[in-house]
């Protein structure tokens, strides 16, 4: 069966260059061409699409707004967004709004067609340039939330954090640090009013997801 494509973008040669080229292909059929997000949401109440491959910044309704838009009614429309725009704030905009792709209109067709079949597989595609931009963006923000956490717990803390997360009890721990067991009390409570939590479990999440400990 066909897949079924929508080509959103502003340019009309580009839309009719790109329905073109997908037309050549055995399994995938155009079933809609729109100049900007708002004409693609009229269309879709007449057409239904597997795909659309979206511009992002265009006229009227831009991309990233379409796809929010298109996604929260139609979760199954599978989105691409294909852009002249590599800028951090573009990306991460059309994958936050729910596009499972994204290209750089520099690249050739054949990268086109294994996006559009790696996309409706179930997976996700990234250009290179842009798989690097979301790899740094996780890295900033991975490291903004060790630095929340190592801004509000001592040395301590986070030492009792780990012997806690990996199920010493509190003589245990009293004994492994050397200090008493009162301070070991005091730490522990310190430790659950700072993270919001009254439960050891939960101080083993933070401390899993916070790679204080491997448990």
């Amino acid at each position: 069966m066909s897949i079924k494509i929508m080509v959103v973008d502003e340019h009309k040669i580009l839309r009719e260059g790109l329905a073109t080229l997908i037309a050549k292909q055995p399994d995938m059929e155009i079933v809609g061409e729109a100049a900007d997000g708002r004409e693609a949401l009229d269309l879709l109440e007449k057409n239904t699409p597997d795909m659309i491959l979206m511009d992002v910044t265009m006229p009227n309704l831009n991309g990233i707004e379409a796809t929010r838009k298109i996604k929260s009614k139609r979760p199954e429309i599978e989105i691409i967004a294909l852009s002249l725009h590599s800028d951090r704030r573009f990306v991460l905009g059309m994958i936050g709004a729910g596009a499972s792709g994204y290209l750089i209109k520099q690249c050739t067709f054949d990268e086109l067609v294994l996006a559009i079949n790696t996309v409706m597989a179930g997976k996700k595609y990234l250009s290179p340039e842009i798989s690097n931009i979301l790899v740094e963006e996780y890295v900033r923000k991975d490291s903004q939330k060790k630095a929340i956490i190592d801004s509000k717990l001592t040395s301590r803390e986070r030492e009792i954090l780990q012997l806690l997360a990996e199920g010493k009890n509190t003589k245990e721990i009293a004994s492994n640090l050397s200090i008493s067991v009162k301070t070991v009390e005091a730490h522990s409570r310190h430790l659950k009013r700072k993270l919001k939590t009254n439960s050891v479990a939960e101080l083993t999440k933070i401390a899993i997801k916070e790679g204080l400990t491997s448990l």
